[in-house]
């Protein structure tokens, strides 16, 4: 039988404890729901990783990733720094709804955290990286347009963030397209506000 290296095990366990937990909730996640997700025998787990809550941060690496893919997945099409907000946000959305339970799986994750003594820094983290890719997105469309934003990029990347979260927690609630889309319409409209012609070196 081939063995399958501990890093490969580990991947596969994070994509089973977050279908697990997208589909179940975290409670459901145990260890053995997990490896039974991920096919592979109980000794497997311990192979690959200490304890279940040490793989959640690989679950939430899983999901930014995924995220990050979805919201700059259309970038290079816009012209405006308005429609690349728009398509950034409109990828975010279409990523959302295509699997909901993942985002529902992140806000679990994250108050499941605050509570938990040993995953006190996990929230800080998680939003460390969503602050980094939302700026790296802005950053991006930045020299996509040749423009520059009015305020620090980490503070416009914050805004970013706390309206995507908005965005997502009322989708999830009611799962309303339409006022979705206004939501991101004028949400690109407060974000591209901070945008102006770069001046030249």
């Amino acid at each position: 039988m081939t063995r399958i290296p501990a890093a490969e095990r580990r991947a596969a366990l994070a994509e089973a404890a977050l279908t697990v937990i997208a589909r179940d909730g975290l409670a459901a996640a145990t260890t053995r729901a997990i490896v039974a997700e991920a096919g592979m025998p109980l000794a497997s787990f311990h192979y690959a990783v200490a304890s279940r809550d040490e793989l959640l941060r690989d679950v939430v690496d899983l999901v930014v990733a995924g995220e990050g893919v979805a919201a700059g997945s259309f970038l290079a099409h816009a012209t405006t720094p308005r429609e690349a907000i728009r398509l950034a946000l409109r990828g975010y959305l279409d990523h959302v709804r295509a699997d909901p339970g993942n985002e529902q799986a992140m806000f679990e994750l994250t108050q499941y955290a605050l509570r938990t003594p040993h995953l006190a820094d996990l929230p800080a983290e998680q939003y460390h990286r969503y602050h980094a890719l939302a700026a790296d997105l802005l950053e991006a469309g930045a020299s996509l347009l040749h423009i520059e934003w009015s305020i620090p990029v980490p503070d416009l990347a914050r805004l970013l963030v706390t309206l995507t979260d908005g965005l997502t927690l009322a989708w999830l609630a009611d799962r309303d397209d339409a006022a979705a889309e206004r939501s991101i319409d004028h949400a690109a409209d407060a974000i591209s506000a901070f945008a102006r012609e770069a001046v030249a070196a």
